[in-house]
């Protein structure tokens, strides 16, 4: 839980360090082309198939699209704009546009839980109103809540469609998909890397993104998920961006404005309050539907991300 929280919470500051002197998407094309690259030699080393449909193929790379090249990119792109503290505390209303998602499709939360949207809710819109005080501007809003839309979508639709059994192979085919497609949107945006240019901050922030971000992290939650309840497990949803708030005035001197203050708190009561209430509204439901409840994960949700 500690490597989750921390971890995962650490990866927005690890993303403002690394695009200091890294074209964003290419930063974040770089950090999952290797992730990829190092869990698929893993998975090789130990003779793990990579037996899978070509529909399967398909699905994961469409998930890795929307989780990674349009959730995670755009967070990149964003803190351009603002601090990586408001980044987080946007990126944690993903639960409330699932619940948002269930309900356009017929699906009926309970009360509290459609309470918790509109408490959090309130929060983003009172973020995007203020502009977050001096912590960032409407573009970059505006972009971290595409993104926060694209990795919910992307959520809501893996445990929907055909994916590789396998977990661990699932999740190399969406960070490679990712990782490319992010490549190639920093080229079409006319984004190039000059390595003579890049600090050695920003490389050091980059590994820090591939080895314990998309790496730790991810093995830790998938660990997490068959050797603790998930009603714990899913707490790392409001806590993240707490520990990225702090790690971004700490470290970054970010400001911490009273908007964000304000605006934070009620966007953790509705998250806290949708996540403790569709947990004890559940008895027993399927891998599948568990794991894509908790957004976030760089990961396919059989049994399945970080920012």
């Amino acid at each position: 839980m500690a490597a989750v929280y921390v971890v995962w919470g650490s990866t927005y500051l690890g993303i403002a360090i690394a695009i200091q002197t890294l074209p964003p998407m290419t930063s974040g094309g770089l950090r999952f082309v290797a992730a990829a690259l190092v869990l698929g030699t893993v998975l090789l080393v130990r003779a793990v198939p990579f037996r899978m449909r070509w529909r399967e193929f398909g699905s994961a790379a469409l998930v890795g699209l929307l989780l990674l090249a349009g959730g995670n990119g755009m967070v990149a792109v964003a803190e351009q704009h603002i601090s990586s503290g408001l980044a987080a505390l946007l990126v944690a209303s993903t639960p409330l546009w699932l619940i948002v998602l269930r309900t356009a499709f017929r699906d009926r939360p309970h009360l509290l839980t459609l309470a918790g949207v509109l408490v959090g809710f309130a929060g983003v819109a009172f973020l995007s109103l203020r502009g977050g005080g001096a912590s960032g501007s409407g573009a970059g809003i505006t972009v971290v809540l595409l993104g926060s839309l694209s990795w919910s979508v992307g959520s809501f639709l893996s445990p929907r469609i055909p994916m590789p059994a396998n977990p661990f192979v699932a999740s190399t085919v969406e960070m490679a998909v990712g990782g490319v497609a992010l490549l190639v949107m920093g080229l079409v945006q006319g984004e190039r890397l000059h390595v003579g240019a890049v600090s050695w901050q920003s490389w050091t922030a980059l590994a820090y993104l591939v080895l314990v971000g998309s790496l730790v992290g991810f093995t830790s939650y998938i660990w997490l998920l068959g050797h603790a309840p998930i009603s714990l497990v899913s707490t790392y949803a409001y806590v993240n961006p707490v520990v990225a708030v702090l790690l971004g005035m700490a470290v970054l001197s970010e400001p911490v404005t009273a908007a964000m203050l304000v605006a934070g708190a009620l966007i953790v009561v509705g998250v806290a309050l949708v996540v403790s209430t569709e947990r004890r509204g559940r008895t027993a439901p399927p891998p599948e539907e568990e794991t894509a409840a908790v957004p976030g994960r760089v990961t396919a949700s059989r049994p399945t991300t970080e920012p």
